[in-house]
C-alpha cells in the first residue's frame, strides 16, 4: 500500500494509529509510530503537501502528545521528534506547531514523560538549529523550569538540551536580546538553586558572545545578580561572582556606554546588605562607578553616604569592606567643587562636564588607590551631563549620623570631615543649614574620642570664621555701624566707661582674622554647653578652648567669652569658668603670644583686652590678682589683696590662693620672680606677695612663698616712701586705664557673689527644715 493516497485526514489518522497499534503489547507509541510518522511526513515533503504535513503534526499533538493517556503522550512526543527529523531543514516552517505540545509536556506530572519531552525537544532543536531562535523565549522559559526539576534524569536531559541551545546562540548573530531581557529579568529572581545556576550560566554565555551587548541591559538584571550572589550554594556564588566580574571589566573598557545613573541606587541598596560578599562586591562596584562616572554620581551622594559611612567603623573582621568604603568616601568627596556653591538659587540644573577617572583596579581589588586622574568620558546620550549637588539630602544624612549615639568613631570623624569639606567648597549653601547643625555639633563636643572633638572643633571654627556666615544673618554682638564683613567685639560698658583717653572697643589687630556673625553665637552656645554640662567643662573644657585658640584668634575668643560671662546670671558658673579660662591663659603654650601681648600693655589693643578680661575675671578674686600679676599691675594687685579682708574667705578661696602660689613658682612667672630682685622698682609686687602670705594658713604653700620672700634683698627698702615708688608696670599706655573704676567694679561684682551665696545658704537651710518637719 502506497502513501500517496493518504489525502483524507481520516486515513492519515488511521495510518498513525496503525503504527501505534503495531508496538509492543499493551503499549502506545515507540519505534513503529516513529517510522510511520517519518515515512508519512517524508512522502508529504516530497510532494510539497504543506497542509498534510501540518495535519500530521496536529494529529500527533492533539490525539497523542496532549492525550489523557500517558502512553499516548509518550508516542506523540516520539512522533513529533520523528516529524522534525523527517522535515530536516524544512522543520523551521513548522516549529511553532512542533514545539508547543512538547513544552506543554514539560509540566507533566509523570517524570518519564518530562524526560521524553526533553528528548523530543532536543531532536527538534538539533534539526532546526538557528531556526529555533525566534522561539528562544518559550524554550528558555521551559528550560528554566526543568532546571529545577527534582528528577535527576529529567535534569540531566534538560542539561543536554541547554548545552545544545547555548551552542546555537553562540554560533548565531540573530539572537533577539530585546525580547529576551524581560524574561531574564523575571526568572533571575527565582529562589531555586538550580534555576539560579541555570540563569547565571546563560548570562555568562551571552556575555561571551561578541555580537550580543548585554551591558546595555545590565540595569535590568543587576539587582537580581546581587541577590543570587547571596545564595547558600558556593558554586552558584562563585558563578555569580564571575559574571559580575566580567560585567565590571566590560564597564571599565567601555564607560561611555554604561548607564551609571540607572544602577546607582541598586548599588546603594546592596552596599548595605548583611551578606559580606554582597556588600563587598557592591562596594567595589560603587568605587569604580564613582571613579569612572565622576560627577554623574553626584545626585546620588546622599544614598551613597548612607551606605558607605557606617562601613568606615567596621572592625578587622570586615577590613576589606572598610578599605573600599573609605576609597568610595574619599572619591565622592573630591567630586564636590566650588562651582556647586554658585548654582542657581532656584535649584536649576547646572551643566558641568563630567569628571570621571580611569579604571584603577580589578574586581575586588580592595587595595585600590583612592587617587584618580582627570580623564573624561562622553556620555552616549549627550556630550555634557547635567548634574546637581543634592546638598539638602547630604546634610540630612550627615546630621542623622552625627545625632545617632550608636554611630562608630570613624564614621563620626568622616561625617565631620564631610561637613568641613562642604563648608569649604559650598559655604553659601551650607550656611542655610548651620542653625539646624549647630545643636548636634555642640553635643558632639561631649564625645569620648579626642579625634572626634578635634574634627568637630574644626567644623565649628570654620562656621565661626567663614565670610559666608556674615551674609546669612547678624550676630548678637554686631553693631549697626560695623562693616558687613566685620564683627567688632565690644567691651561691655555697663560697669562704667573707661577714661576719656579714647578706648571705645576692641579694634582687631592686623593679624586678627575676621569673625562672622556666628562667632559670637558659637561662643554663647559653647558657654551654655559648659554651664549645663559641668562634667564636660571639667574633663574637656581646657582642651576644647586651647584647640579653638589654635583654630581661631585667641584674643577674640577670650574677649568674646569675657564679654558674655560679664552678663552671666549664674555667678557660680561664671566664677568657675573664669578660673578655667585664667588657668588656660597662664599655662597653655597655645596662648604664648596672647600672654606676651598682655604682659607689657604697650598698645591700646592690649590695654583694651586687659580691661575686658578684668571685668569678667572679677567673678573670681584670686584669678583677678593673677591677671594683674601677668600684666605686671602690681600696685593694683596689692590694692585688690587689701580688699580680700572684706570678702567671705572660704576653703575654696584659700585653695585657689594656694594654687596661685604654686603657679608663681612655674616658668610662666619667671619674669615676676626676677623682678623681686629690684625691690626699689617693684615694691608693690613684694607687698602683694606678702599679702598673699598673710592670707594663707600655715601650709606647704605658706612655707613655699615664705622661703621665696626670704630671698628678696634689702627688705628695709620696703619702708621707702610709697609715693616715690613706681607702680611696677612698664609701658606708655598705663595712663589709659582707670584703675579706680576697675577696683570699684571688682567690689561690685564680689558683692553680688556674696548676696548669691547668702541666698543659696538660706534656701539650703529652708530645705533642711522641711526635711525635719
Amino acid at each position: 500500500m502506497t502513501l500517496t493516497g493518504f489525502h483524507s485526514p481520516s486515513l492519515v489518522l488511521w495510518w498513525i494509529q496503525r503504527g501505534a497499534e503495531l508496538e509492543e503489547p499493551g503499549g502506545h507509541g515507540g519505534p513503529t509510530l516513529q517510522r510511520h510518522s517519518q515515512r508519512l511526513v517524508r512522502e508529504f515533503v516530497a510532494q510539497a503537501k504543506t497542509s498534510q504535513i501540518k495535519h500530521v503534526i496536529q494529529i500527533l499533538s492533539q490525539e497523542f502528545a496532549l492525550s489523557l493517556h500517558p502512553h499516548s503522550r509518550k508516542g506523540g512526543l516520539i512522533g513529533l521528534a520523528a516529524c522534525s527529523i523527517a522535515l530536516g531543514k524544512d522543520s523551521g516552517l513548522y516549529l511553532k506547531e512542533l514545539i508547543e505540545p512538547v513544552l506543554t509536556c514539560f509540566n507533566d506530572a509523570d517524570s518519564r514523560l518530562r524526560y521524553y519531552a526533553c528528548e523530543a525537544l532536543y531532536n527538534i532543536v538539533k534539526v532546526a538549529r538557528g531556526s529555533v531562535l525566534p522561539h528562544f523565549d518559550v524554550l528558555f522559559d521551559g528550560l528554566s523550569r526543568l532546571a529545577a526539576d527534582p528528577d535527576p534524569n529529567v535534569k540531566s536531559g534538560s542539561e543536554l538540551l541547554d548545552r545544545l541551545l547555548k551552542d546555537i546562540v553562540t554560533e548565531s548573530n540573530q539572537f533577539d536580546l530585546v525580547s529576551f531581557i524581560p524574561l531574564l529579568r523575571e526568572r533571575i529572581y527565582s529562589n531555586n538553586q538550580y534555576a539560579r545556576q541555570f540563569i547565571i550560566s546563560w548570562i555568562l554565555v551571552l556575555e561571551s558572545v561578541p555580537d550580543i551587548n548585554l551591558l546595555d541591559y545590565l540595569p535590568e538584571i543587576l539587582d537580581g545578580l546581587f541577590q543570587i550572589l547571596g545564595d547558600n550554594n558556593k558554586e552558584i556564588r562563585k558563578m555569580c561572582e564571575m559574571a559580575l566580574g566580567e560585567f565590571l571589566k566590560e564597564i571599565k573598557k567601555n564607560p561611555s556606554s554604561v548607564k551609571f545613573a540607572e544602577m546607582a541606587n541598586i548599588l546603594v541598596i546592596h552596599c548595605q546588605a548583611a551578606d559580606d560578599l554582597i556588600q563587598l562586591t557592591a562596594m567595589c562596584w560603587m568605587r569604580e562607578f564613582i571613579q569612572l562616572a565622576g560627577r554623574v554620581m553626584l545626585p546620588y551622594s546622599s544614598g551613597i553616604l548612607t551606605a558607605v559611612l557606617p562601613c568606615l567603623s567596621y572592625d578587622d573582621r570586615k577590613k576589606n569592606i572598610k578599605q573600599v568604603a573609605n576609597v568610595c568616601n574619599q572619591s565622592l568627596m573630591k567630586l564636590v567643587i566650588p562651582e556647586d556653591d554658585e548654582m542657581d538659587e532656584a535649584r536649576q540644573l547646572t551643566t558641568i562636564l563630567a569628571e570621571p577617572t580611569s579604571a584603577s583596579s580589578g574586581f575586588l581589588d580592595v587595595s585600590s588607590d583612592s587617587s584618580f586622574s582627570g580623564s573624561v568620558f562622553t556620555a552616549s546620550s549627550c556630550e555634557r551631563t547635567q548634574v546637581t549637588l543634592n546638598l539638602d539630602g547630604i546634610v540630612q544624612v550627615l546630621d542623622c549620623h552625627l545625632h545617632d549615639t550608636s554611630t562608630g568613631m570613624m564614621t563620626r570623624i568622616a561625617v565631620l570631615k564631610w561637613l568641613y569639606h562642604l563648608y569649604i567648597k559650598t559655604p553659601r549653601k551650607m550656611f542655610r543649614h548651620t542653625d539646624s547643625l549647630l545643636p548636634n555639633l555642640l553635643r558632639t563636643l561631649s564625645d569620648e574620642s579626642d579625634e572626634v572633638i578635634l574634627k568637630d572643633l574644626e567644623v565649628l571654627a570654620e562656621i565661626a570664621s567663614s565670610p559666608a556666615g556674615q551674609t546669612e544673618g547678624r550676630g548678637a554682638s554686631d553693631s549697626s555701624d560695623v562693616q558687613p564683613n566685620l564683627v567688632e567685639l565690644q567691651v561691655p560698658d555697663r560697669a562704667g566707661q573707661l577714661s576719656s583717653s579714647g578706648m571705645k572697643g576692641l579694634e582687631c589687630s592686623p593679624s586678627t582674622p575676621t569673625m562672622n556673625s556666628y562667632f559670637h553665637k558659637f561662643m554663647i552656645n559653647l558657654l551654655k554647653r559648659f554651664s549645663s554640662e559641668r562634667k564636660l567643662l571639667e574633663a574637656r573644657g581646657p582642651f576644647i578652648i586651647r584647640q579653638l585658640c589654635l583654630l581661631l584668634n585667641a584674643e577674640n575668643i577670650f574677649h568674646s567669652m569675657a564679654d558674655i560671662l560679664l552678663r552671666e546670671e549664674d555667678l557660680k558658673f561664671a566664677s568657675t569658668m573664669v578660673h578655667t579660662l585664667n588657668t588656660i591663659l597662664l599655662t597653655s603654650s597655645e596662648l604664648f603670644q596672647l600672654r606676651n601681648q598682655l604682659k607689657e600693655l604697650k598698645t591700646p589693643e592690649s590695654c583694651n583686652l586687659f580691661c575686658c578680661l578684668y571685668r569678667s575675671w572679677c567673678h573670681n578674686p584670686v584669678t583677678t590678682v593673677s591677671l594683674c600679676f601677668l600684666t605686671q599691675n602690681y600696685k593694683h594687685a596689692y590694692d585688690l589683696i587689701q580688699k580680700f579682708g572684706d570678702l567671705d574667705v572660704t576653703v575654696d578661696f584659700l585653695t585657689e590662693v594656694d594654687k596661685l602660689v604654686q603657679l608663681i613658682e612655674c616658668p610662666i612667672f619667671t619674669y615676676l620672680r626676677l623682678q623681686m630682685l629690684d625691690v626699689k622698682k617693684n615694691p608693690y609686687l613684694i607687698k602683694a606677695l606678702y599679702g598673699l602670705l598673710m592670707l594663707l594658713p600655715q601650709s606647704s604653700a605658706f612655707q613655699l612663698l615664705s622661703h621665696r620672700l626670704q630671698c628678696v634683698p634689702n627688705p628695709e627698702l620696703l619702708q621707702m616712701d610709697s609715693t616715690k615708688a613706681t607702680t611696677g608696670l612698664r609701658g606708655t599706655s598705663v595712663s589709659n586705664i582707670n584703675y579706680t573704676e576697675l577696683l570699684q567694679h571688682f567690689e561690685k561684682v564680689q558683692n553680688k557673689h556674696l548676696e548669691a551665696r547668702h541666698q543659696r545658704a538660706g534656701q539650703a537651710e529652708q530645705l533642711d527644715r522641711r526635711v525635719v518637719l
